[in-house]
Order: structure tokens, then sequence, then C-alpha cells
């Protein structure tokens, strides 16, 4: 089994590569931090790919940040993911046409007003505008892939995932995930003694989470896999459970002795109100998968950043 890696330094991208490397996968990672290798020089993805045939190509590459960030520079955002999504497919054509290509999309590409989101439904309405720059990329990796299958038989598998948190996201919280931002705030705030710490938002919208290395071993059940029925369209790595910010805020603070005050910004965006995905397609397409509890997610992503960050 070959198996390509885009994206291999990001957050995703590292968890995925961690779980393949269990297995004895020999993962060749490519990124513009590591490669260097930019997946908009379609020549230069052509040439790779030429180079190393794989068999599959697993898509952990994209420029995104924080709700702020995706918002700040949302040109930027969606301009660079939309010429990556192009070069990628374009590469694949000409060099790998037979390699399966396994996409995460995050579950920002469902509509602004589903409360509970079902593969059937995601296309049944406008993006948020909190998550327009790269949710209008999610969807546009969806259609690219939909039309190279058309014409140039390129499979593709797209997974759609919750928010993710775990170890490997930037220590920048503008850059970070919102849990993994939260969690380095804490980090942080402990360690400096700080009096406050802000929090962005107000607390009130609901999200699904999904440990990362989960999302790594989901991958690997993919690869051993990939004619699993279900696995032609869209599927949900769903759990069919959120919590509040605040909640996840109570959560992360018996971790901590922080005695600080906590105080919410609400001049930063909070995006949609609550996105929970539905299971009912997950639960048969992967019947015996079981995810993190997600204390010990929590607790383990405490101690990739006490890690991370100096005393």
């Amino acid at each position: 089994m070959k198996v390509v890696l885009f994206g291999d330094t990001g957050f995703a991208g590292r968890n995925v590569a961690a779980a393949l490397r269990q297995h004895g996968v020999a993962v060749v990672g490519a990124s513009r931090a590591s490669g260097p290798l930019d997946l908009r020089d379609t020549a230069a993805t052509t040439a790779f790919l030429t180079r190393h045939q794989p068999d599959f190509i697993v898509n952990c590459a994209a420029h995104v940040g924080s709700l702020n960030y995706v918002t700040e520079q949302a040109a930027t955002v969606v301009a660079d993911n939309s010429r990556m999504i192009l070069g990628m497919y374009e590469a694949v054509t000409q060099a790998c046409p037979k390699a399966i290509v396994i996409n995460p999309i995050a579950n920002c590409a469902y509509p602004a007003t589903a409360t509970v989101f079902r593969e059937e439904e995601w296309w049944n309405g406008h993006l948020h505008r909190s998550v327009l720059s790269y949710g209008t990329s999610r969807r546009l990796l969806w259609a690219v892939a939909e039309c190279f299958a058309m014409q140039d038989g390129v499979r593709s598998i797209h997974l759609l995932t919750p928010n993710m948190y775990g170890p490997y996201d930037s220590t920048d919280p503008n850059k970070a995930h919102a849990l993994n931002a939260l969690i380095s705030k804490f980090v942080k705030a402990e360690r400096a003694h700080q009096p406050e710490l802000s929090i962005w938002g107000t607390g009130q919208p609901v999200r699904e989470w999904l440990y990362a290395p989960d999302f790594g071993r989901l991958v690997w059940e993919v690869l051993q896999n990939p004619d699993r029925p279900g696995l032609d369209q869209p599927t949900n790595l769903a759990q069919n459970d959120g919590l509040s910010v605040k909640d996840l805020v109570d959560l992360i603070q018996t971790q901590f002795s922080y005695h600080g005050r906590l105080a919410w910004d609400p001049t930063k965006p909070d995006g949609a109100p609550r996105k929970v995905m539905d299971d009912t397609k997950f639960r048969t397409v992967f019947p015996e998968f079981q995810f993190t509890d997600f204390k010990d997610g929590i607790a383990e992503t405490v101690k990739y950043y006490e890690s991370v960050y100096p005393y």
C-alpha cells in the first residue's frame, strides 16, 4: 500500500501520519513546510505524484484558521484553497488517475440553518457567513472531485468531519482550532498566573468534537477497505453529540488550578449556533468503531500543550 499524505505537517495530517505509521504504512508526506510542495503548482504536484505513484492520496492540505482568521483573511483563504484543489486534481489525472483520493471535509460546509447535520442535506442552504471562505472551498472540493470522476474516472472518498481537537495543532490562538485554542489559552494563563483569561465569543454555540487521533484511526479503516458500502457518498464521522462552549470551558477547567477571571469577548464571532452531526450512516459504515472518551481526549490535549510551552 503506497500512501501520499498532503498536508503532513498540519494538524490533521500529523495525526493521520501517526496513526498510519503505527500500522506500518510507509507514508510519503508533502506540504509547503516539509516538501516543499505547493499544490497550487500543478506541474510540481504532477511531477511529485508521477515519482511516487501512490495507491491512495490522503488530502489534509488546507489554508485554514480560527473563525476570526478565516473572516479577516477570507479572500486569501478561498483563493488559496480553490487553487490547491484544482491543482491537486489536475495533477492526479495526469500522474496517477487510479489512485483513490481521501478528502476530509469540515462540517462548516453544512447549511447555516441546520441544527443536526445529515449527509443528504449538506447542500440544502447557504453557508454561515463566518465560515463562508473556508466552507465554500470545502463544497468546491466535493464538486471538483465529482467533475474529475465524471470525465477522468478519478475516485474520491469524502469524510465529513466535526470540529477537531487534539495534539499537533498550532500554538497561535488565531490559527488553532477552537477547542485547542481554548486549551492553549488555559495552559498559558495558568503558567503566567494571568489575573484574567479572555475567551472569544459568548459561549453559547453547541459543537460536536472529533479527537484528531480518532480521525487518523478512521482514515486507516478506510484504507483497509475503501469499498465499504456507503463510502461512495460523503459520510459523517459522527457521534450525534455536542457541548456548548461554556460547558467545554467548565470541563477544561477540571484539568487546571487556574483561579483567574474568565472574560467572555462577544465582539469575536460565535459562528453558527449549533453543529451536531447525525450518526445514522456512520454506525452502518463503521459499526465497530469506538471513539475516544471526551474527557480522555481533553486530558491528552492538555498534556500536548503543556509539552510545547516552556515553563
